[in-house]
């Protein structure tokens, strides 16, 4: 098969006057590298040099034929102009895989003109290796160097290891060092590895309260540190104590004329993130007119503080947390439309510790060492208690309402309550019973909350309270009315001779005078 050598004449190097080795030249010289054809680009102005270099060819390797291609360019640094003629040279160029092998010579031409090489090589526009040649050193036949340089990395194995190993150690840093095999958080792993150390856009991390959003978010910025994407701190703010008329101070900083007042001067938390990651927990809950100034300094990268007419510039990655899908919150006004679209480049959805039972084992296995380290001292669980354990814990029937942070408050317990080193069975026993009757009182103020707010001034019976309280969240938890038919009907669906369950469960709200958008937001399926 014949090789091919594609490349441009050296304005500079070919002439020679630095030094005797001429690249273009040397290059057909190697033995173990036959040149059958050389591409030779050149610019009109330099016809004559490039006609000099295919004789000085002729005479050292007279087997090579020499093809003068001529490529004007207006300015060879400029990468659009020379990516452009370059391209233009491959689409019509008309290559023959079969019968010749085809190489581009690097070492010739602007770095741009390198650049450009590299791009349309990898992309496979030009179906060519890389040539990098050099000259010769103490020891080198005359020729010099010469080194094909193939772009394959599945070839350079311990190269794709590396990289392997540097995208499980990101995952490790972003799963807080905990091994997972639910496959929700593999890919949220992946994806937001990905999306923290490539772009600067808004993040939203949404998820039940307890899902761990917070403690993602401190994990994004310790990647961004390590990726070297950020400098700066994280500065971690929940807007719901953002109140009043403290609140645009707080966030955006005041100066002394806002008060007249000595002292009364502050910086704020969007100066504080200036060049960092700024934390925005419970978005949902920011007031309109901090939303507004909010969206702007999001758009712009400028302010003005309080009692300033100067605009201040700031450079942050903004990570916003809400509970829910703030879509509803939407409709009713209570967050803005172009704000959300602002964060909604980049959304994270944590699943609940209930979705992820499979991890259970290994979640309490870390918080039990995390406290072991606080406390300074070893603790363990006995086997059959953490076999009791893990029974209750991945049972479907255990809700985990307060998820990650019950998990945490339940494994921190046990270890402080294991006096002698050990988590027996005993103690197991008791934390269950404090879980499950702390959840049932949660449950009894949560029933009368959650229907105040659906049927305000509405009486029930203790018995109609809980069974809607339990249908309406759901309703919540299912995307669909159908879904959440077939999830509350699973059981007496085999003996009914209609299995319609949305019809049951549409039949159901409506004797409380309720339908599926009104406990949802959502319009019916």
């Amino acid at each position: 098969m014949r090789n091919v050598v594609i490349g441009f004449l050296g304005t500079q190097l070919d002439m020679g006057k630095r030094r005797p080795w001429r690249p273009s030249v040397q290059l057909c010289q190697h033995p173990g590298f036959p040149v059958d054809r050389l591409e030779l680009i050149h610019d009109g102005r330099h016809y004559h040099l490039a006609c000099q270099i295919a004789a000085a060819i002729g005479q050292v390797s007279p087997e090579t034929e020499v093809r003068l291609v001529r490529l004007d360019m207006a300015d060879p640094w400029d990468f659009q102009e020379v990516y452009g003629k370059l391209y233009d040279f491959a689409a019509n160029y008309g290559f023959d895989e079969d019968r010749e092998r085809y190489h581009v010579h690097l070492t010739t031409g602007t770095h741009v003109a390198q650049i450009c090489w590299f791009l349309l090589t990898e992309s496979r526009h030009i179906p060519a290796r890389l040539l990098q040649s050099g000259p010769p050193r103490d020891g080198d036949p005359p020729q010099g160097k010469l080194d094909v340089i193939d772009l394959d990395l599945s070839r350079y194995n311990a190269l794709q290891r590396r990289f392997e190993a540097a995208a499980r150690e990101h995952s490790a840093l972003l799963l807080g060092g905990v091994e997972t095999t639910n496959p929700v958080m593999l890919a949220l792993a992946q994806r937001l590895d990905l999306v923290a150390t490539s772009s600067d856009a808004p993040i939203l991390l949404l998820g039940e309260h307890g899902t761990g959003k917070s403690a993602l978010a401190t994990r994004i910025h310790e990647l961004k540190l390590v990726r070297r994407r950020i400098k700066g701190r994280l500065v971690q703010v929940n807007c719901a104590t953002l109140r009043g008329g403290q609140a645009l101070p707080a966030l955006f900083g005041q100066r002394r004329a806002a008060t007249g007042q000595p002292g009364s001067e502050r910086a704020g938390f969007l100066r504080e993130a200036d060049g960092g990651v700024l934390l925005l927990e419970q978005i949902e809950t920011l007031g309109a007119d901090e939303q507004a100034a909010l969206l702007q300094v999001i758009e712009t990268g400028r302010y003005c503080p309080v009692g300033s007419d100067a605009e201040v510039t700031t450079r942050f990655h903004l990570i916003a947390t809400a509970a829910n899908d703030p879509g509803p919150l939407v409709r009713s006004g209570q967050v803005r439309a172009d704000l959300l679209a602002r964060l909604s480049q980049w959304v994270f959805r944590l699943p609940p510790l209930r979705e992820r039972r499979s991890d259970i084992r290994a979640l309490v296995l870390d918080l039990v060492d995390k406290s072991e380290r606080q406390l300074g001292r070893k603790t363990g669980f006995n086997a059959d208690a953490l076999a009791r354990y893990l029974r209750f814990a991945e049972d479907p029937a255990t809700s985990w309402p307060g998820n990650l942070r019950d998990l945490q408050a339940s494994a921190h317990r046990m270890t402080v309550l294991a006096e002698r080193g050990r988590i027996t069975v005993p103690m197991v026993e008791a934390e269950i019973a404090h879980l499950c009757a702390q959840w049932q009182a949660a449950d009894a103020d949560g029933d009368m909350a959650l229907l105040q707010a659906v049927l305000p001034g509405v009486a029930l019976d203790e018995f109609d309270r809980a069974q809607l309280a339990a249908v309406i969240r759901t309703c919540r938890d299912c995307p669909t009315l159908s879904a959440a038919g077939r999830q509350l009907f699973a059981v007496s669906r085999a003996g009914k001779a209609s299995q319609n369950d949305a019809d049951r469960l549409r039949k159901y709200l409506a004797r409380f005078g309720l339908d599926w958008a009104a406990v949802t937001g959502h319009p019916d399926d």
